[in-house]
């Protein structure tokens, strides 16, 4: 039944407001150079979808950020609900930093790219560190904070994957906080590879903030080993809960 259901309902829905939300922030895009207004709509376009999916969001620690803060958020990723989940839920000015290869889809790479995202050449490693200087200087020139994947992408199994160390480089350069943020039960909803959507309950849990202004690049790997086992702790103490 939830097979007929993302199938005949869930899935159609979703590609409307897709393409709804998104042609409204191809139009804002022109009149939005700093790419906020932009942001404003794709938040709304996660809540629809969460809506659409049948997806309840429980966000803990709230309290440990502001909104009007400048942070380097860093996060499991399971599932391709893991931004829609962040994007409503995590109040602050943030922007993605996403493979490259996002970028030149249709549509979605248009609004990544005039909202103010910022690509990274996975395949190119020298190019990578120059882009990662490039985004301490967005955070520190504009004050808005930056979410990362440091897994790299989707974990296929749902296992938490060693975390690559760019999240700690641009936080460091940038004298920006990380915040572990710890997604619980977005793999049942929307398994890898899967394309069957699950109703359900995600827990969204946003953990005290790590300060960096002490550090030099010397600490990358520690802070970003902390960040690891601060994320596998988190999952550990919650089981995931069950779909619907």
């Amino acid at each position: 039944m939830s097979k007929l259901r993302s199938y005949l309902i869930t899935a159609p829905l979703i590609f409307i407001a897709t393409a709804l939300y998104g042609l409204a922030g191809l139009i804002v895009s022109f009149f939005d150079d700093a790419g906020d207004r932009q942001m404003l709509i794709a938040r709304a376009w996660s809540r629809a979808l969460l809506w659409i999916s049948r997806v309840t969001v429980e966000v803990e620690g709230r309290e440990n950020i502001s909104p009007e803060g400048s942070y380097v958020l860093v996060s499991n990723h399971l599932s391709y609900m893991d931004t829609p989940v962040i994007l409503a839920n995590v109040p602050v000015q943030f922007r993605f930093l996403a493979k490259s290869g996002l970028f030149r889809i249709p549509l979605l790479g248009t609004h990544l790219a005039r909202a103010g995202h910022i690509p990274v050449p996975l395949e190119d490693p020298r190019a990578a560190v120059r882009v990662m200087t490039k985004a301490a200087q967005v955070i520190k020139e504009r004050g808005i904070s930056l979410l990362i994947f440091p897994e790299g992408g989707r974990a296929p199994d749902g296992v938490l994957q060693p975390f690559k160390e760019g999240a700690a480089y641009i936080a460091i350069k940038a004298g920006a906080p990380l915040i572990p943020v710890t997604l619980i039960g977005t793999y049942k909803i929307l398994p890898f590879g899967s394309g069957v959507m699950r109703g359900g309950t995600v827990i969204l849990r946003i953990g005290a903030p790590v300060p960096t202004t002490a550090c030099k690049l010397q600490d990358r790997d520690r802070l970003t080993e902390a960040l690891h086992q601060t994320i596998a702790e988190s999952l550990k103490l919650t089981p995931e809960p069950a779909p619907r």
